[in-house]
């Protein structure tokens, strides 16, 4: 869940990617290396896939028809529970019940339901909750207005219980303890992965990228060549088909994801096209010589964009 400065820092690139897409059809006709790219800075690319995957699936197997309630929206890719909840109840004023991270805080509150959210007792008791207080009347409205109430006033940190509309009948501010509710996460030390990005730059000053899988770790995404440890540079270089005139190690950097740390070090390597072996190295489905002075439009991971942007 993004909090209020995450917010507002992402809504430039979201309005972006809307005014690129502004229609299922649109988004739809995309190929999807231009979706990843116009989705850079977003994050959690998982999700620009999924609305790709479901834009053709509307137009392709629903006729252009979005469906209208929960049994049907969360066959969908990347649509749950809630998130279909919020869609029909909003867009198709049908009831429905949502239960995101602000509505769980506010119902946490207001119930004194104990313990973390992420436990599969304690989210189903307040989907309970929340199913209970789902009106039949002004759907649309009851669910906005809950979202809003914890992303403006029930806060994580410093809810402002003096101006909540709930504040007479909420357990928690009746206990004077809001903060302890919904219970915290359980602390848990992230392990740390550690690669190499090969960047590799030839005598035109293009640079060599590769396109991950689908799936997985920035699936889809177009980064550097990577190898496990400074060890594996010549072998990875030979598996290639380039042999380098200069290498230049920099200092490690840290991305950090939900459920681990991964520390980069970047490597410069200089080459001459004449030392490219073609039979090895061409532009083929997943490789790409990528010139910064004419740049195409493929979607790239945060680390990779901001070494792109400090190199060049």
């Amino acid at each position: 869940m993004l909090q209020q400065t995450q917010v507002s820092t992402v809504i430039p690139y979201f309005e972006r990617f809307m005014q690129s897409y502004p229609t299922v059809e649109s988004l739809a006709a995309a190929e999807l290396d231009e979706v990843l790219h116009h989705w850079t800075g977003l994050g959690y690319y998982a999700r620009a896939r999924n609305l790709h995957k479901t834009a053709q699936i509307v137009r392709d197997q629903l006729k252009g028809q979005f469906p209208d309630n929960v049994t049907g929206l969360i066959e969908l890719p990347g649509i749950g529970r809630s998130t279909a909840g919020a869609i029909s109840s909003i867009a198709f004023k049908n009831q429905a019940t949502i239960l995101d991270g602000n509505v769980k805080r506010v119902l946490a509150r207001f119930s004194a339901t104990e313990g973390w959210p992420g436990k599969s007792a304690v989210v189903e008791k307040l989907w309970l909750i929340a199913e209970t207080y789902t009106p039949h009347k002004r759907i649309a409205d009851y669910t906005q207005a809950m979202m809003d109430l914890g992303a403006t006033l029930c806060t994580r940190s410093s809810p402002n219980c003096e101006h909540c509309p709930l504040m007479e009948g909420c357990k928690a501010f009746k206990q004077g303890n809001p903060q302890g509710y919904p219970g915290k996460k359980p602390k848990k030390k992230l392990p740390v992965k550690t690669t190499c990005f090969l960047i590799i730059k030839n005598s035109d000053g293009a640079l060599l990228l590769e396109q991950n899988p689908p799936t997985g770790l920035w699936g889809g995404l177009w980064v550097f060549p990577q190898c496990e440890s400074q060890e594996q540079l010549e072998k990875t270089c030979l598996k290639l088909g380039i042999e380098a005139n200069s290498q230049q190690v920099e200092d490690v950097k840290r991305h950090t994801f939900s459920h681990f740390h991964l520390d980069y070090q970047p490597v410069q390597i200089s080459i001459d096209n004449s030392a490219i072996k073609a039979s090895q190295i061409a532009e083929g489905s997943n490789q790409v010589w990528y010139n910064p002075q004419n740049p195409l439009s493929l979607g790239m991971p945060a680390p990779i964009k901001a070494l792109l942007q400090k190199h060049f």
